[in-house]
């Protein structure tokens, strides 16, 4: 059976064994010599970045679940391509399958995606750093510090008559 490495919501074991029942998780990895992105369809992807690395889960993919995975991926449709790339297991180098997004363009990830993603990286227990890193990708729905509120303006029509100023 070959390996997966999983980077993005197929981290998530619940989601995945639903998706891949005969499949099992092997233990976490790392895809050297990249860096995790959203690319602008909103879905995880990697892109070659030499300083970087991005770890995941290693799946032991059973064959029958491939044709599965593949249409989640949306492979026919080019959303996503596949490779074999090398990564670091905790029983050192291996090859996987590794999905990578038909784009290297940046983009903004789809409402609650992002949420599931860091949610199952941390519960696969990868690097609580490399965690707080995916959390670039999350929106930002809480401001730091309060904003103040603008003055309230009351409409001319209910002005005292001693606040208007009359042109000249």
């Amino acid at each position: 059976m070959p390996l997966y490495f999983a980077y993005g919501s197929n981290m998530d074991q619940a989601a995945m064994l639903e998706r891949c029942p005969a499949s099992k998780p092997v233990g976490i990895g790392r895809l050297m010599r990249h860096r995790f992105i959203i690319f602008e369809e909103g879905y995880a992807s990697v892109v070659r970045d030499p300083q970087r690395a991005v770890w995941g889960m290693v799946w032991d993919l059973a064959l029958a679940d491939v044709p599965a995975l593949d249409r989640y991926e949306s492979l026919s449709t080019g959303l996503y391509t596949k490779v074999i790339q090398p990564i670091v297991t905790e029983r050192g180098p291996r090859r996987a399958v590794v999905y990578v997004g038909r784009s290297a363009k940046p983009g903004t990830p789809l409402p609650g995606y992002m949420e599931g993603v860091v949610e199952a990286a941390r519960h696969a227990g990868l690097p609580e750093e490399y965690v707080r890193s995916l959390g670039m990708w999350l929106p930002r729905t809480q401001i730091a510090a309060p904003v103040p509120q603008a003055p309230k303006v009351r409409p001319l029509w209910g002005a005292p008559s001693g606040t208007i100023r009359k042109s000249r």
